[in-house]
């Protein structure tokens, strides 16, 4: 069989007992649930759930089994004689099977002056579960084992009338927070072991498994005579200050499961704290993050004085800032995206003088990125990772650079525009052909900072007057490049061979083409005679296209 036992005792040690209260157990087997009260000023209650198994399951009236004065728990809290107790058992009667039995407080217990003891583990092995008011599991420490023992054993003041000699006691793993029995497993009588916790517990479980025979065991809960006064609880206060000292109303403060919040003076009250060790916690506000907090206090057993100055500060929560610039310039309107902790995003927009800022964050990892507007290139990385921590992150800057334009106009050396005119150009992001429009019109923009070279390519025929090639330059600041302009010069074309060096006299006469002879062609060129005309001085002007005029001279024959 297992037992256990629940206790509380005043300051100095008490040599009598009373007993905790039983109501009758319901349900069934699977499920079964009663409550216990093991003491009434102040009140200390619990709710026992179990899954045990059916079978001799009952609350017995402790006149054949006990924990005597003469166990190493009964010489502290007293003998258990004649005093109720609950029989349960494993889930299944194998060793997979464990039965899981819970204890539910009604409030935290102290965190001294009471004990629980698991007893008869010889054939079986328990581990233990305790919950503490903030959730979580407490350890071997908490729990506070004390030792084991055998209340069976020969030489037992006050023991009980048990089947055989029994010697055995359980091995403790603080490890497992398991107590295994015997070696063999066999099933014997009396192996105990008990515990005196020193934290407070919410919920305290036991997961029972049968490692052969078929057990039985038995849950004592008792308490110590004792006087209200031995653990009365007290009051509780503190304040909640900012780095600067002043006041943060609102807080939520929160000791052993209970809450409360600050006022306007930043003050916080628990009228009734229980003995033993407590630690507050706060839940800063939005915006602030924890300073210091103070240390874990004592309710000492049989003191009626508050407890003050548990006192906490918060500071305001760092911001992240930065500037959006190109060419020196803030740049204004820019949307700023910041990424944080649990994936949380934040944004802000550039003011006029291309700052932004992200105020009272909670401390983490952010990646901080910027959209960039249209008619901008970055010239940093878009996105920069920062870490947030205590002190004010700053400084977390990006550059811009406007992009650039450049155009020009192809015209021949009389000023006519000429189109369709090939334009190669090289820049940092690779090579481009323009071409020239109806008006002699090339350009090109949305470009990046640097430098381009731009090459005029004269039509077959045709050269260019000056450099044919041009240098531009791109700043940060993204200025356009206007009135790149190319010439185009006439091509000397050499005048036909005469068929006849003698002029013919006569009008009209004669086969070789002239000025005004009104038909045929210039040979080797395809053009008609509309396309020729004599200038002064014995310029012929051949109209090549519509756009580009090549003018060449011709030597007179006549004198």
């Amino acid at each position: 069989m297992v037992a256990v036992l629940i206790g509380t005792i005043p300051a100095a040690a008490a040599t009598t007992s009373s007993w905790a209260t039983w109501q009758p157990l319901a349900g069934s087997a699977g499920a079964y649930t009663t409550t216990v009260q093991v003491a009434a000023q102040p009140e200390l209650t619990a709710t026992m759930t179990s899954d045990s198994r059916g079978g001799g399951v009952a609350v017995i009236s402790g006149a054949s089994t006990w924990l005597s004065e003469g166990t190493p728990i009964g010489a502290k809290y007293g003998s258990s004689r004649n005093q109720p107790y609950l029989n349960l058992r494993p889930k299944a009667d194998n060793a997979t099977g464990p039965s899981t039995t819970t204890y539910s407080f009604a409030s935290p217990t102290p965190t001294s002056g009471w004990a629980f003891a698991l007893g008869d583990i010889d054939a079986d092995a328990v581990r233990i579960q305790a919950i503490g008011p903030d959730g979580q599991a407490l350890d071997a420490a908490a729990l506070g084992f004390q030792g084991g023992f055998n209340y069976c054993a020969p030489g037992v003041a006050g023991k009980p009338s048990c089947t055989g000699v029994a010697t055995d006691v359980p091995a403790w793993d603080p490890a497992a927070l398991t107590l295994t029995g015997n070696a063999a497993a066999a099933d014997t009588s009396g192996s105990a072991a008990w515990f005196e916790p020193a934290a407070p517990i919410s919920s305290l479980t036991f997961f029972f498994t049968r490692r052969s025979g078929f057990p039985v065991y038995q849950t004592w809960d008792a308490v110590a005579d004792f006087t209200v006064r031995d653990i009365i609880p007290v009051a509780v206060s503190g304040q909640v200050l900012d780095d600067d000292g002043a006041p943060v109303a609102g807080v939520t403060v929160t000791i052993d499961g209970q809450t409360t919040t600050t006022d306007a003076d930043g003050r916080y009250l628990f009228d009734q704290v229980s003995v033993g060790t407590h630690t507050a916690t706060i839940t800063p506000p939005d915006g602030y993050t924890l300073v210091t907090s103070p240390p874990p206090f004592t309710v000492p057993v049989g003191s009626e004085d508050p407890i003050d100055n548990v006192d906490f500060q918060v500071a305001e929560s760092p911001s992240l800032s930065g500037t959006v610039r190109a060419n020196g310039a803030g740049v204004s309107g820019v949307t700023v995206t910041a990424t944080g902790p649990g994936a949380s995003v934040i944004t802000a927009v550039t003011d006029g003088s291309g700052g932004y800022v992200f105020p009272r964050l909670p401390a983490g990892d952010y990646d901080v990125t910027i959209t960039t507007p249209g008619g901008y290139v970055a010239t940093t990385p878009v996105t920069r990772n920062e870490q947030v921590a205590a002190a004010d992150v700053e400084n977390v800057d990006f550059e811009l650079a406007r992009l650039g334009a450049f155009d020009g106009t192809v015209r021949t050396d009389g000023g006519a525009p000429a189109a369709g005119v090939v334009i190669d150009v090289v820049g940092p992001a690779g090579s481009v052909q323009l071409t020239t429009d109806a008006d002699g019109v090339f350009g090109l923009g949305s470009l990046l900072p640097g430098t381009y070279t731009l090459t005029v390519v004269p039509p077959t025929g045709s050269t260019v007057v000056g450099a044919a090639t041009r240098m531009v330059v791109i700043t940060a600041a993204g200025e356009a490049v206007v009135e790149q302009d190319f010439t185009l010069a006439a091509v000397v074309v050499p005048p036909p061979p005469s068929p006849d060096p003698s002029p013919d006299p006569s009008p009209g006469g004669g086969s070789g083409g002239g000025a005004g002879a009104g038909g045929g062609s210039l040979p080797g060129t395809g053009l008609g005679p509309e396309t020729l005309a004599w200038a002064a001085g014995g310029a012929l002007v051949l109209l090549l296209g519509a756009t580009l005029t090549i003018v060449a001279r011709r030597r007179s024959t006549r004198e």
